[in-house]
This record gives C-alpha cells, structure tokens and sequence, in this order.
C-alpha cells in the first residue's frame, strides 16, 4: 500500500531548550525563591534587612533633626522664629531625607531583581 503523496513528513522545531544548564546543576533564585526554601528565604531575608537599614538610618536623622526642636523653641521663646523653623528650615532637610530614602529602597530592590534573575 503506497503512501499518498498529498500527504508529507513536516520537521517541527522550536526555539532551543535551555535543559544544558539545569542538567548541569544550575538553579535560579527565582525558583528558590518561589519554592520556599531555606535558600530563598535568606534571599528575600537579605531584601529586608537592607530596606530596614535604610529605614533606621532616616528614623535616625529624623530623631537627630526634629527631637531638639522643642528644646530649641523653649530656649528662643519668640512667636515668629518657630514658624520660620518650622516652615523653611524643616522642610528642604525633609524632602531630601525622603528622595534619599525612596532613591535607596529603590536600588535595594534593583539589586535584589538582578540577584534573582541573574544578570
């Protein structure tokens, strides 16, 4: 019984695997990660304790910066020197305190994505 000529072998190919690399041992922190285990709970621990650092050095200033202001206030005892403390020598030291912080989260998380997705 011959075969049908309208009917033809097709070669399927896809783009290839990456199963060299797993074969060889490789895993990837994301998988850590996802799969909850010891190693990826150090590396979101990591994550964390570098965000909580951050956090501590800004409690920090703002205690150094905003804590002796009641002392300074009662030792001035003048009406219009507070509002000029607290308006315009409060506030640039603040706004830049937050860029710091929110520019500092932001490459703590940077540095974890590339960690993980090993770049």
């Amino acid at each position: 019984m011959p075969q049908d000529p309208t009917e033809r072998r097709v070669v399927v190919t896809g783009p290839p695997r990456s199963g060299r690399r797993r074969a060889l041992g490789y895993y990837r922190p994301r998988t850590e990660i996802d799969e909850q285990t010891t190693l990826g709970h150090t590396y979101v621990r990591s994550l964390m304790r570098s965000q909580l650092r951050a956090a501590l050095a800004v409690f920090t200033v703002l205690v150094l910066l905003i804590g002796p202001l009641p002392l300074f206030f009662a030792a001035t005892r003048t009406g219009g020197l507070e509002w000029a403390v607290l308006g315009f020598g409060l506030y640039p030291p603040l706004i830049l305190l937050a860029r710091w912080y929110v520019r500092r989260a932001e490459r703590n998380e940077k540095d974890f994505v590339r960690l993980v997705e090993d770049r």
